[in-house]
């Protein structure tokens, strides 16, 4: 599980990791028996955006935060013994994910190995400096879902943002599916597996699971 390091978006506005979109699938993931190994770009601390936890935020989403309090760094992490990769969002992956020469190595050597590479929300962010071997994007025409320009007009965050996620995808050549704004979605392309927003989390990780066990 690859999470973000970033904090800032600009005028005070923190971000970083939504906390359930790590935690959900962290927990399924464990749940399955699944080692798992959790890394971030500089590694040390997962910074956990402050919009992602309140009172309604349950206990068990609430302790899942121990597992970023000291990730591994990216450039520490190889491919081989790993079955998949999975990104989880928060704004703070739009900020250090899309231009990590690291995880874009890591993303290519996955998918053309036939491993799972998925991510959630604005985990796909990770994906759009993603190059295969043969120079294309990773999503060229490929079916792909993410955090929608609709969602994200309405998070007014926007304009704090590097680029708009959906529109960046779709010009990178990705057949974007758009679901109706915080509905629960995922798009399965073969190895790729991409949810749309924090509701779509538990259906992306069961995509996963269903995938590691055929």
């Amino acid at each position: 599980m690859v999470v973000t390091n970033h904090t800032d978006m600009q005028e005070g506005k923190k971000t970083g990791i939504w906390l359930s979109e790590f935690a959900e699938a962290y927990m399924a993931f464990q749940e399955n028996g699944y080692e798992i190994t959790v890394a971030s770009p500089k590694g040390g601390a997962g910074p956990i955006d402050p919009g992602s936890v309140g009172d309604q935020t349950p206990q068990e989403i609430l302790d899942a935060s121990k597992h970023l309090e000291n990730t591994k760094k990216l450039d520490d992490v190889m491919a081989e013994g790993f079955e998949g990769i999975f990104l989880p969002g928060g704004h703070g992956t739009m900020f250090d994910l899309p231009d990590n020469q690291k995880l874009q190595q890591l993303l290519r050597e996955f998918y053309e190995a036939g491993k799972i590479v998925a991510a959630v929300c604005h985990g796909p962010a990770g994906l759009v400096g993603a190059t295969l071997s043969n120079g294309q994007p990773l999503v060229a025409g490929k079916r792909v879902n993410a955090f929608t320009d609709r969602e994200e007009e309405s998070t007014v965050l926007g304009s704090y943002l590097p680029f708009l996620l959906e529109s960046k995808i779709r010009d990178l050549g990705a057949i974007f599916v758009a679901a109706p704004n915080w509905s629960t979605h995922v798009e399965v392309d073969g190895n790729l597996i991409t949810g749309q927003n924090p509701q779509s989390t538990l259906a992306v990780t069961n995509a996963v699971l269903s995938k590691l066990g055929e």
